[in-house]
């Protein structure tokens, strides 16, 4: 038997589906990565801070050349006591690097970061396999820790390491975990030496392809699959579509006669009978009677930090940094238009995006928004923060209007939505082929997770680079309250208006 060269990233990865290692091999190139840049970055700015957590200690660099890590380590080791950051090591061909590891006269301590506000099952098993490599080493490991990031924290002033991370001991599960893992590695080794680069295996889909991440491989072994199938059902619990999908009812005219949810069945007949658009009237009608003049459309877009860095924040927070807001200010009046970018070093952005928005929102209209688990949740964070503005801000939620209702109802619901109500899904099944409104022909930005990442982007780029990507972000976010106002006129056309 060939061993395999396993990291622990590997091992995690390998323990849903095996076929992912063998896809990371053979076939690299068909991974479609759904990480984003700002996850990558936050993560690795979360492991250079967490070094520091214990106080003075020395690393170990990144090298191609893994014997290079494992031998600085073993100099750093006859050190003792100190605390050594990326301490790598190998047991027949597994290999791992400690985030931080405590090196005491008596044994050692290990720690692993992450930069999530919540821990999974896979970051035991990731300790638990380097707990596995040092035992097997013969080191006397006396704790093994999991440390994460304390979302409840907030940041005033200086950042508190203390209180930013949570420590949590893990040392008993994973102890209770060797001989688990070295079943694992085993069968690891086994299935690579029985699928080599002629014999690919068969997919195996399962929940181990959506959790505790998306493989990157998703859609490389669902490509011989019928479209659209049980995977294309929206908002269908991940657990039914592989329930079903081993049940072999993988099509839609499969799944047509199933004991599904109403929705899921109307997505499904709309799909296979090329159904007519469905229209409750009343139910536009009543959401237009709500509507009260001047018409404010709102949209926020927002980025996320690990590391908290401004006043009175908090990690994970979603940071409003821009607004797009078209206003209808009585019954055929003209359309105008306002705007806010904060600028990437505005250390009071959030204060300054806050005002700017109440200024121009002076009246008690009608705030249109689409989806309300977002805006107005945004806007009590900002009354925790400037209390001096909660008045203002209440009045701006009290009269919001949320317009994705009718279609998340299904009120309207056309074939064309794919049984989703997002405006992105919505907007072009209400006007087919319009390039106006088409987010593919925008330049820069087109969804809100690149819209975060674009912002962020924004730092050390030079003058030309930077009015790029602001054009690019204002005009993304005046399309999103721009549809707003499609959406409108679409159900004013529908109640003959």
């Amino acid at each position: 038997m060939n061993n395999v060269n396993l990291s622990k990233s590997k091992y995690c990865s390998a323990l849903g589906c095996t076929k992912k290692l063998w896809m990371s091999k053979y076939k690299p190139e068909e991974a479609v990565s759904k990480a984003r840049d700002s996850v990558f970055k936050n993560g690795a700015a979360v492991g250079e801070l967490a070094k520091g957590l214990f106080g003075k200690y020395e690393d170990v660099e990144f090298n191609k050349d893994l014997n290079v890590m494992i031998e600085k380590t073993k100099q750093l080791l006859q050190k003792k006591p100190n605390i050594i950051t990326e301490a790598s090591f190998v047991y027949e061909n597994n290999f791992c690097s400690v985030d931080i590891l405590k090196n005491f006269e008596d044994g050692i301590e290990i720690y692993e970061v992450k930069s999530a506000a919540s821990l999974k099952d896979i970051n035991l098993d990731d300790v638990a396999y380097q707990y596995y490599v040092l035992s097997k080493l013969g080191f006397n490991i006396k704790k093994a820790y999991l440390v994460y990031i304390n979302n409840k924290y907030v940041f005033h002033d200086k950042l508190e390491l203390d209180k930013l991370f949570i420590i949590k001991d893990i040392t008993d599960i994973a102890k209770s975990k060797l001989d688990e893992i070295e079943a694992n590695v085993k069968n690891i080794n086994e299935y690579m030496d029985t699928y080599t680069k002629e014999n690919e295996p068969e997919p195996n889909l399962g929940m181990a392809c959506r959790k505790p991440y998306v493989c990157d491989y998703w859609e490389y072994c669902i490509k011989d699959l019928p479209k659209p199938n049980v995977f294309d059902v929206f908002k269908m619990e991940w657990t039914k579509k592989f329930e079903k999908y081993e049940e072999g009812k993988i099509s839609f005219e499969d799944l047509q006669n199933e004991k599904l949810n109403e929705k899921f069945l109307e997505q499904i007949n709309f799909e296979l009978n090329n159904l007519e658009p469905k229209i409750d009237k009343d139910a536009i009608k009543e959401l237009m009677a709500s509507l009260k003049y001047p018409l404010y459309f709102l949209d926020f877009e927002t980025f996320e930090l690990a590391i908290p860095e401004y006043e009175g924040t908090w990690s994970y927070q979603q940071l409003p940094f821009q607004y797009s807001l078209h206003i209808i200010k009585e019954e055929g009046a003209k359309i105008e238009h306002r705007e806010f970018l904060a600028e990437i070093d505005d250390r009071d952005f959030i204060r300054h995006f806050a005002e700017s928005m109440i200024k121009d929102i002076p009246d008690n209209g009608s705030v249109i928004i689409y989806n309300n688990s977002f805006e107005p949740v945004r806007n009590r964070e900002l009354e925790k923060m400037f209390p001096d503005l909660i008045e203002d801000l209440e009045r701006i939620n009290s009269n919001m209007v949320d317009f994705m209702i009718p279609f998340r109802r299904r009120n309207y619901y056309m074939k064309e939505m794919n049984g989703s109500y997002s405006i992105k899904a919505v907007l072009p099944a209400l006007y087919p082929d319009d390039p106006e409104l088409d987010y593919h022909k925008l330049p820069v930005v087109h969804n809100g997770i690149e819209a975060s990442d674009t912002f962020l982007s924004l730092k050390n780029k030079t003058k030309e680079e930077a009015q790029k990507i602001r054009n690019g972000l204002l005009e993304y976010c005046k399309l999103d309250t721009y549809a707003m106002v499609k959406i409108w006129e679409k159900f004013k056309e529908i109640i003959g208006e």
